[in-house]
């Protein structure tokens, strides 16, 4: 990849005999709105001890040029001492001051100092995203996170620019069209948290007291920003009040009051993830900003991004990890906290512990089950790999494991931990042994087993009920068995944890609900443990492991239960119960034991049933992909038929205007294909066909133009036209998706060439152009690309950036051939390239286990 890849022996050895004071960073973006500028003017003063006089060390560097260096009044050649990507120094003083003035890049790919011009207004916004090590790119730093420091920003922009970082600003000076603004020093904080958001963005203003429990008032300015040509769409007093909620929550929880001064909240265009948690200056992917209507499961998934990312205020701003090994630290505990604020905040939003059931642990699972899966705190030895950690491992498994530690200590000793973590380890920084010894300092327990059962061990275990009866029908004996089947990484290493778990037994009420009637709560421990509780109970119809979802499992059920789950899943009454039953059925059928078919079955049966948008959501993307990669490819067109018949019939029963009819809407779009229901998509764009209730606004009109795209009925006049009515970075992301999704070889290799044969797209879209070629329903369109895709992937991982490589190694990859030649291409690639980057093998080696995966289902449908 550009740029030095710095390993964690370099960081250590680099953090060992320095210090650091404090930085001053100057940054001219005068030159923004120019679109032939591709640089800016960065100048970097930092104050360090050595605590080896005589030393040399280095700091990190991306970028086209550096002016001048100067080490103690000493100037120092850039040409012999920056290599692009590290800035030598030698003979350190044991007090240094360092400066370092630099050309650095405008970027386009969403690393660094991301530029972006609105077609819409023709308006230019900038912003930074740095984590793990992009600050390099726009200063000069020691870009690992232990060497925390006060930072300095003096930004020079546009005087009509609004600019923010991580502190207030002091003064604002201007001065010929320009002004420039100095912001106070910032509390300690690593590189990668520093944060720039530049210019006319639309803001909302607000404020936040409260008064401390030493008589005090903390006084907090609020505000939330998004482009001037969103700020009709922007519903900046939910976003905000959303904001004054979770402040309360943290404050009565953690005890320690918000240590960075103001709250702005920025939403940004092509952002690479969801939000950042830059102290005082977060920002957020302006995916939420809705232009359209959205369901409640989009609005209850931004709160819960804007909670995950508060907490991040104290868990990893405040108090940082030291080295990436530990970066659950932060991320495990800003998942679990988003979902726990969502509702301990009293926010609208109840269904929250729903959701990370049926969502983010559906995420984990699947992590878990790659061959490169790891511990949750990880063995992370340089940046490459640091990035890829940002996986489903260190969130969804990282959150699901502190909810049993939760369970299993007690809320209240978990709480005091956090609150003498933060009071005892404030702007440092910590490893695993910090934490785990102030928690069981308050729970009185030994972590240190249950740390390495699970923080230190991979995989995901099994659990399956075993029920005996007598001649009357009454539970002889139930026991839990706890295995590693299915788990080819657990599987060879045997690894048993110890499980909090309830035990829910169901069956029918009068209605015919399947309710709960009994509630087991025990430690499950080894192979097999005995729920005592339930002899002498009356045989329920459904054993359902896990209820109220309290550990890390996936479940499965006795043959009594799964045929009650045949007949009767959309039966069962309580939302989080039947969200762990949707849940497991699906890890059925990924794992080869149920036929893709059945799983299509039950979610055309019940799903018009399910009451939880969010949950309906996800069983509409999985109902596809069971069809498109796990059905016996004999049965595809089948199948695709009876999703796309199922979603127009409940489409037209749904109540008007409705969270449902909308998700119905778009999931008749992904399945349009006979000429039903493409005649009833364009009659839709057209206004000569009308569901009563359903509002065909401006993106709902984007996914139906997809939906005629991707089956060639969708003429470049008409995209065209569509782009001219809706002229914005949406769209303009919209239209090249569907460019790239017609069935045409033409429209595959103008989509491939697009992204391999150049770095001038944007972030967002090289996505759409990827989006719209991979469709699996054009494998055969495709299939030409997997050979010269093997062969491009070293050279593009070396020449792109680790952005837009991975969008790449992801995208690209064959996934939808899904025959042995393709899984023979992928072992040839990885059997001949053993010394390729890590972090690419790795990427390739998921990708590879996804695609075997997709063959065994397909074995067990056909069967």
């Amino acid at each position: 990849m550009p740029g030095k890849n710095l390993s964690r022996d370099e960081a250590q050895q680099r953090a060992s005999i320095l210090t650091v004071d404090g930085y001053r960073v100057r940054l001219d973006v005068t030159s923004a709105p120019d679109p032939a500028a591709a640089t800016f003017r960065s100048t970097t003063t930092v104050a360090f001890r050595c605590a080896r006089p005589g030393a040399a060390t280095f700091l990190d560097l991306l970028a086209p040029a550096v002016r001048s260096i100067t080490l103690n009044g000493r100037a120092i050649d850039p040409a012999t001492a920056f290599d692009g990507a590290r800035v030598h120094v030698d003979g350190l003083a044991a007090d240094n001051v360092l400066t370092v003035e630099a050309d650095c890049a405008y970027s386009r790919t969403g690393e660094g100092l991301h530029r972006f011009v609105d077609p819409a207004d023709g308006e230019t916004y900038l912003y930074t995203h740095y984590e793990p090590a992009d600050a390099r790119r726009v200063f000069a730093n020691f870009e690992q996170p232990d060497l925390k420091a006060p930072f300095t920003f003096t930004v020079t922009a546009p005087a009509a620019w609004d600019v923010r970082s991580n502190a207030v600003h002091e003064q604002v000076s201007a001065e010929d069209g320009s002004r420039t603004w100095e912001f106070a020093p910032t509390k300690p904080i690593s590189t990668y948290l520093t944060a720039v958001v530049a210019g006319p963005y639309h803001v909302a203003r607000d404020h936040y007291s409260r008064e401390l429990p030493d008589g005090t008032t903390l006084e907090i300015p609020l505000s939330a920003m998004c482009r001037k040509s969103l700020a009709r769409y922007f519903d900046a007093d939910e976003i905000l009040g959303v904001t004054k909620l979770g402040l309360d929550f943290f404050h009565e929880q953690f005890d320690y009051p918000y240590p960075f001064g103001k709250y702005d909240q920025a939403f940004v265009p092509e952002y690479n993830i969801g939000a950042m948690e830059n102290p005082g200056c977060v920002t957020f992917k302006e995916d939420f900003v809705f232009r359209s209507k959205v369901t409640d499961a989009a609005y209850e998934s931004r709160a819960n991004v804007i909670l995950h990312e508060m907490a991040h205020m104290w868990f990893g701003d405040l108090v940082t990890m030291r080295w990436w090994d530990d970066l659950w630290l932060k991320e495990s505990f800003a998942d679990f906290m988003g979902s726990y604020a969502l509702i301990g905040a009293r926010t609208r939003y109840g269904s929250a512990w729903v959701t990370f059931a049926n969502q983010r642990k559906a995420w984990a699972y699947r992590q878990d089950q790659f061959p490169t899966t790891h511990p949750i705190t990880a063995d992370i030895r340089d940046l490459e790999a640091a990035k890829l950690n940002f996986d489903g491992i260190t969130y969804a498994k990282g959150a699901s494991v502190l909810k049993q530690l939760v369970a299993y200590a007690g809320s209240d000793a978990f709480f005091e931990g956090a609150r003498r973590y933060f009071k005892r380890h404030a702007f440092a920084n910590t490893e695993l042994a910090d934490l785990l010894g102030i928690l069981e300092e308050t729970s009185g327990r030994d972590l240190k087993t249950w740390a390495a059962a699970w923080l230190q061990t991979a995989g995901v275990n099994s659990l399956t009920p075993q029920v005996t009866v007598d001649a009357e029908g009454r539970i002889t004996e139930l026991a839990v068995l706890q295995d590693t089947a299915n788990d080819p990484v657990t599987a060879s290493r045997g690894v048993l944890r110890p499980h909090r778990i309830a035990v829910g037994l169901y069956d029918r009420d009068s209605d015919g609900s399947l309710v709960r009637t009994a509630r087991i709560e025990l430690d499950v421990t080894g192979a097999r443990t005995v729920v005592a509780e339930a002899a002498g109970r009356p045989r329920p119809a459904l054993v359902l492991l896990n209820d109220d979802d309290l550990t890390y499992c996936k479940i499965r059920f006795d043959d009594g239960s799964l045929e009650t789950l045949r007949t009767g899943l959309g039966e069962i009454g309580d939302d989080l119960a039947r969200a762990l039953a949707w849940s497991a059925v699906w890890n059925l059928t990924r794992d080869g034991l149920m036929p893709a078919r059945d799983y299509v079955a039950l979610v055309l049966r019940f799903a018009g049933q399910e009451g939880n948008i969010g949950v309906l959501q996800s069983l509409h993307t999985q109902a596809k992909t069971a069809v498109d990669l796990y059905a016996d490819p004999a049965w595809r067109a089948e199948g695709g038929r009876l999703l796309a018949d199922g979603a127009l019939r409940e489409l037209r029963g749904a109540v008007p205007g409705s969270d449902h009819q909308l998700a119905w809407a778009r999931f008749l779009a992904q399945n349009a294909g006979g000429a039903e229901h493409l005649g009833l998509v364009r009659g839709l764009l057209a206004g000569s066909a009308r569901i009563d209730g359903l509002d065909v606004d401006q993106e709902l009109r984007w996914a139906l133009w997809l939906a005629l795209a991707a089956a060639g009925q969708a003429s470049d006049e008409e995209l065209a036209g569509e782009l001219s009515a809706d002229n914005t970075a949406g769209g303009k992301r919209q239209y090249t998706q569907c460019l790239a999704a017609r069935p045409t070889p033409e429209a595959k290799a103008a989509a491939w060439s697009a992204v391999v044969d150049s770095d001038a797209l944007p972030n967002a879209l090289v996505e759409a152009n990827i989006a719209g070629f991979a469709l699996p329903a054009h494998r055969d369109l495709t299939a030409l690309y997997a050979a010269p895709y093997f062969k491009l992937l070293e050279k593009i991982w070396a020449e792109r950036t680790i952005e837009i490589a991975m969008r790449f190694v992801g995208g690209f990859f064959p996934s939808a051939q899904t025959g042995e030649p393709t899984l023979a291409e992928a072992d040839a690639w990885l059997a001949g390239h053993p010394d390729a980057a890590p972090a690419l093998r790795r990427l390739v080696i998921e990708r590879r286990d996804d695609l075997a995966r997709a063959l065994r289902a397909q074995a067990c449908d056909r069967a």
